[in-house]
């Protein structure tokens, strides 16, 4: 830092620039945990995209605030909670898809069930819990907060982003397949319906863990954006997953840069690079048939 408690300088030396954030513990551990959890997110919503499942992930980062409350209100570790509870939502969410064969029914229908639960954990919260020193602040986990991940933290991220990148890369073929074609997949004797679940599973972890950087109300950006983009780039589905892990590594280095220097919220930071390459991304990409129709000199 300079002095008077100003922010630090950024002076397109950038190995020199690198150093310096990295003489900061919290930006070690910030780097390290966003780029985990920015590679998961990459991955499983690159997945989202494919099955259509935006309002999944959207519904349950709404969970996942409500499980992260809960775990405060009856007095055990937030992240625990919010990973429990969101689980458990999410699997709820597939079993009911297939009896109501409407997806989207099934994820209201635990939604508005889950909604009405967290505004009683809220109530018990703010009536018995709060102000007490737990250390637990629902504005921190609505808008996120990386630059506060403490190496405990960085620790559990890392491990859970190792296990789920291990189980999306083991069951990635038979996934997409179920994804693009369930009734062949189907008859070809994939578990569809178990992949559905083991998937949704895998996608409450993702949030829960992805609500630490980036909030409940942007974790949307973070899950999606990449993996949107991505697909618009490439159609060839294994380079569009690692694509979509890359974008969304690229968006939270950059932001959390940004944040660094400036003060401004890194997760706002990294939600908003995220939207504006997609816009950008789907604005050339509509113009290009504009460019690629004009006649040239020789044909005229």
């Amino acid at each position: 830092m300079n002095d008077a408690g100003s922010f630090p300088v950024f002076s397109w030396n950038l190995w020199l620039d690198i150093q310096q954030m990295l003489q900061y513990e919290f930006m070690r551990n910030a780097l390290l945990s966003g780029t985990a959890l920015s590679i998961v997110s990459g991955l499983v919503g690159y997945f989202v995209i494919v099955r259509h499942q935006a309002f999944a992930g959207e519904s349950l980062s709404d969970v996942a605030f409500t499980g992260a409350v809960g775990g405060a209100a009856i007095g055990i570790n937030p992240l625990a909670g919010m990973l429990v509870f969101t689980v458990a939502a999410a699997v709820a969410m597939g079993a009911f898809a297939e009896r109501l064969s409407e997806r989207d029914i099934a994820i209201g229908t635990v939604l508005a069930w889950v909604l009405g639960l967290g505004l009683l954990f809220l109530t018990l919260f703010s009536s018995h819990v709060s102000g007490t020193g737990t250390g637990f602040s629902g504005v921190t986990v609505l808008f996120g907060s990386i630059l506060s991940v403490s190496a405990s933290q960085t620790l559990t991220i890392v491990l859970l982003s190792a296990g789920i990148m291990l189980v999306v890369s083991t069951i990635a073929r038979p996934l997409l397949f179920a994804s693009l074609d369930p009734d062949v997949a189907a008859a070809r004797g994939v578990p569809v319906r178990l992949l559905g679940l083991g998937f949704m599973a895998l996608l409450a972890i993702t949030v829960g863990e992805a609500v630490q950087a980036v909030g409940a109300l942007l974790v949307f950006a973070l899950l999606l954006l990449p993996a949107a983009t991505a697909q618009r780039l490439t159609t060839r589905p294994y380079a569009g997953l690692w694509l979509a892990a890359l974008l969304a590594v690229c968006f939270t280095w950059t932001g959390i840069t940004i944040g660094f220097y400036t003060g401004l919220p890194s997760s706002v930071c990294i939600s908003l690079l995220a939207f504006c390459v997609y816009i950008v991304t789907v604005g050339l990409l509509t113009m290009r048939p504009l460019f690629n129709s004009r006649p040239n000199a020789a044909t005229i």
